[in-house]
């Protein structure tokens, strides 16, 4: 008779689950101690950097992906991190040990008390199986609970001693259990769609991450050339749905209620495609919308279209609903939108560069189809003004607003993607962190880039402090750290540089090596 370690291995091999991304404790050892000779075990020296590896490795696959964690104390410590897997819709199966069945009610140490409400609100879903035998059941509940429509992490505790307990004979039917999603938009909700964007005079595209997470990227293109629209990315993009360099591409849209319906004066019909509607951030209040505007909204997250306060909203699969419109809608007969002009020369001023000057000089020497993970928060528009995205699946940025996933994301992008280089652009702030990250690079030889933009403050909070009128506050500022010498002493290569000579050079050098490497970037700090 199997046991239900051995059951639970058997399932997550048949579901593609055979890299598990962990930092144990002593109620993991039961279950890592069997674990087979073809799964991979990536470690983590702390919990969050654990979460935001695996949330890398998990939006560049699109598939789920295993954590496993320890008990309530790493269960809590990577809480944070799992915050940015809720709203950038990652399939995250996260796992934790439990203390033994029978002493849980005791609270004896590590005993996870009321371990299926830890988590929640955050996940899906979450549970602690209530005997052994569901162990099998449970997981692969949580792993089709973690795909489906719309994706996001699941938590389950098991108890140790669980492991060891005979599986029942039906737990052998998980192995060739599947669980389809087929929701689509009917045909007369097609052609209303249709006729409604045909027959608009000014259409606007706003996309989000669910084009890019769906790969429909050139559907999004087609539809915008079809319509000769202008796009523009959702507020606060993780990820970028449409390329920067498409005569189409108008920016990303600004997070506050005035500003966002100022900028899209004009347009009667707003299409917003697998995005919030909308995810705003600064308080700046006003109309929603633009006047004699009407908006449509698809997603495949029914939560987005229940809280939106605006707009008609259809859940449907983003992907396969853009592809239909792209494919039906006849082109229109506005005139073509001009090409982009050349891109803005950045230059620097006084000491250390520029954050576009560093940007425009990063486009220069990457390759073409990098993957850029970005957590210089306050360079954002830096960023989009000097960058050329023009691939799938090429910009990953925290869905949260939270720190610490730009640079462990970078680590496990780059281990799901090594036919791609991976470029961290990681500001000081957040680079501590998950700078223990590094660590795992370096034993597990990922050759992912990491360029850290050091000007020594916190620089999206001393932009805020401008919106809210606080003035110097407490805490802005993190002068006195050394990166070079923290890479090196987790071992991966670091160079320091000031100068646009020197960042080429050590660029260059990175790209070229076959291991991790580490780029410190003295840069300026533009408070306009």
């Amino acid at each position: 008779m199997a046991t239900v370690s051995e059951v639970t291995y058997d399932l997550l091999r048949a579901r593609g689950l055979t890299t598990v991304f962990g930092n144990p404790g002593s109620n993991e050892l039961p279950f890592l101690s069997g674990m087979p000779d073809d799964f991979r075990y990536v470690l983590g020296l702390h919990e969050g950097a654990v979460l935001s590896m695996a949330d890398g490795y998990s939006l560049v696959t699109g598939e789920a992906t295993l954590v496993n964690l320890h008990a309530a104390s790493g269960s809590g410590n990577a809480m944070g991190a799992l915050t940015n897997s809720v709203y950038s819709h990652s399939p995250l199966v996260v796992t934790a040990g439990q203390q033994v069945r029978s002493t849980i009610g005791q609270e004896v140490m590590l005993s996870n008390v009321d371990a299926g409400m830890l988590m929640k609100p955050l996940v899906k879903w979450s549970s602690e199986p209530t005997c052994a035998e569901d162990v099998p059941r449970t997981i692969n509940q949580a792993i089709h609970t973690a795909l489906l429509p719309a994706k996001g992490p699941v938590y389950v505790s098991v108890p140790y001693d669980d492991w060891a307990a005979e599986a029942p004979p039906e737990s052998a039917g998980l192995l060739a259990r599947d669980v389809h999603s087929a929701a689509s938009l009917s045909g007369d909700q097609i052609s209303d769609l249709i006729e409604t964007l045909e027959s608009a005079t000014n259409p606007v595209l706003v996309l989000g991450p669910a084009v890019d997470a769906d790969r429909a990227n050139a559907h999004a293109v087609l539809l915008a050339e079809k319509l000769h629209a202008p796009v523009w990315i959702a507020p606060s993009p993780s990820r970028c749905p449409f390329p920067t360099r498409h005569p189409g591409f108008r920016g990303v849209l600004p997070a506050g209620v005035a500003d966002l319906s100022e900028t899209l004066e004009g347009h009667d019909l707003i299409l917003v495609v697998g995005a919030p509607v909308f995810r705003y951030h600064q308080y700046v209040p006003g109309n929603y919308l633009p006047g004699g505007a009407r908006l449509i909204h698809v997603t495949d997250d029914g939560g987005e279209a229940a809280r939106a306060p605006i707009g008609e909203a259809y859940v449907a699969p983003v992907g396969s609903t853009l592809e239909i419109l792209a494919n039906m809608v006849k082109p229109s007969d506005r005139s073509p939108l001009p090409p982009l002009g050349d891109f803005e020369e950045a230059v620097s001023v006084g000491a250390g560069l520029d954050p576009a000057q560093l940007f425009a000089l990063v486009r220069a020497g990457a390759p073409d189809d990098a993957i850029y993970v970005n957590e210089s928060t306050s360079t954002s528009d830096a960023f989009w003004s000097q960058m050329d995205l023009s691939h799938q699946g090429s910009y990953y940025f925290p869905a949260s607003g939270g720190l610490g996933f730009g640079l462990p994301a970078a680590v496990g992008a780059q281990l799901a993607s090594p036919d791609r280089q991976v470029i961290g652009l990681i500001g000081d702030g957040s680079a501590n962190y998950g700078i223990t990250a590094l660590w795992s690079a370096a034993q597990y030889k990922i050759p992912v880039v990491i360029v850290i933009l050091n000007n020594g403050t916190y620089g999206a909070l001393r932009g805020f402090s401008k919106i809210l009128n606080t003035g110097e506050t407490p805490g802005l500022d993190v002068p006195g750290i050394d990166f070079v010498h923290l890479a090196e002493g987790y071992g991966v290569h670091g160079t320091a540089v000031a100068t646009a000579e020197d960042f080429t050079t050590a660029f260059k050098s990175a790209l070229a090596a076959d291991e991790p490497t580490l780029i410190e970037v003295r840069t300026n700090f533009n408070e306009s």
